[in-house]
């Protein structure tokens, strides 16, 4: 498997992914940031950015691309921040849950269940 191999690169084949970087630019980019491509994959571009191009035509979670692509987390990282800085891609977090005071009350919940044991 081409992921299994990935894993197992040696730090000199990251630190090359990487142009030598080790840390990403300080942005909000977390595990559950989702990730959506804005633009096809164009010939000369790193293999790595162009995977991720393609993986993330639908948004997908900074974490699975990580996994995806098997390499770790700090290096995707770089590697996101290269294309968010060229506008590649677009990071968002997934929307929180609804405060309390938006979610339906408790008797609303229980006669939902009732109605759905009933079926």
């Amino acid at each position: 498997m081409a992921g299994e191999d990935l894993r197992r690169e040696d730090p000199d084949r990251l630190y090359t992914v990487t142009g030598g970087r080790s840390r990403a630019d300080e942005s909000a980019l977390d595990l559950v940031t989702l990730i959506v491509s804005e633009s096809d994959p164009v010939p000369g571009m790193q293999s790595e950015h162009a995977k991720i191009l393609r993986l993330c035509r639908h948004p997908t979670a900074m974490v699975e691309i990580s996994s995806e692509l098997g390499l770790p987390v700090g290096v995707v990282k770089i590697l996101l921040c290269d294309l968010l800085d060229t506008g590649r891609i677009t990071a968002r977090h997934p929307s929180s849950a609804p405060a309390a005071a938006e979610l339906p009350d408790l008797e609303t919940l229980k006669q939902v269940l009732v109605g759905l044991q009933k079926l």
